[in-house]
């Protein structure tokens, strides 16, 4: 099952689902709504000229994985972690998988995509299964780093949390439409030229371990997103290192899932 939070030709925004004849609206204006709702699968109209925006606007909880696979751990010059290295993201960090990524001038901004999970219960100290049957799906994601600053200290939240920088989308997919224990693909490309690929089985902490950990310290809800780390690739692990730049065209994609393609706008 994919679902979706959909803009349509007069601008209203609905949650839907595709039920395979089209988008059908669920009684809420976004996944977010929908997933707190704790509302059944009931689809309702078709929805026409309708298109996905941001899934899922607002996460009570955005948590992130930093080095979760073993090349993008070894190009950043660290040591496989006994635990994962998590940080957190605010809801207003999110945009939408076309929308233009606005920064300003002179940043060192850098890519990663990665594969978010989608909570579909409330978790609170769960086990491995317990997580794991908590997952309500899988979407795309892009952890944007503005690395001069996230290099300013020891802690990397200023280098992660800049307004509107973490494109998310286009849908969400249900786990049993995609299995990332199994392996799918995670591909960053930049102008067309692929700089990404990864394999979601190499995680060295998969979607349910991360819930499970996460869930041990703080609740999480329907509708939280948790990004589980980048592969090897990204531009700050190049030599020399590379960065966006303005007019940059940045897709992510995950296979299965879709494709995030959002333009890099840096402003004076």
């Amino acid at each position: 099952m994919r679902l979706a939070t959909m803009v349509e030709a007069d601008r209203s925004i609905r949650a839907a689902a595709d039920t395979g004849d089209g988008w059908r609206a669920l009684p809420a204006t976004d996944l977010s709504g929908w997933f707190a709702s704790g509302a059944r699968l009931e689809p309702g109209e078709l929805l026409n000229d309708a298109e996905p925006t941001l899934p899922l606007p607002r996460p009570h909880k955005v948590i992130c994985c930093g080095l979760n696979y073993g090349d993008h751990i070894l190009e950043m010059g660290r040591e496989l972690p006994s635990y994962p290295t998590l940080f957190a993201k605010f809801a207003d960090t999110l945009t939408g998988p076309i929308d233009d990524i606005v920064l300003p001038r002179g940043l060192q901004v850098d890519w990663e995509a990665e594969l978010a999970v989608v909570v579909g219960a409330e978790l609170r100290r769960a086990t491995a299964d317990e997580a794991r049957a908590g997952i309500a799906g899988y979407t795309v994601a892009n952890d944007i780093s503005v690395r001069d600053w996230q290099n300013r200290t020891l802690q990397w939240l200023q280098g992660k949390a800049w307004d509107a920088s973490t494109p998310v989308g286009p849908v969400v997919v249900s786990p049993d439409a995609v299995d990332p224990a199994a392996g799918v693909d995670v591909v960053c490309r930049i102008n067309g030229v692929e700089r990404q690929r990864g394999d979601t089985s190499r995680l060295v902490f998969d979607s349910a371990a991360l819930l499970a950990y996460v869930s041990a310290f703080t609740v999480l809800r329907p509708g939280d997103l948790v990004l589980t780390g980048t592969p090897g690739g990204v531009g700050q692990g190049l030599r020399p290192p590379t960065f966006l730049t303005d007019g940059d065209v940045l897709e992510t994609e995950i296979t299965g899932i879709g494709r995030l393609r959002n333009v890099i706008r840096l402003t004076d």
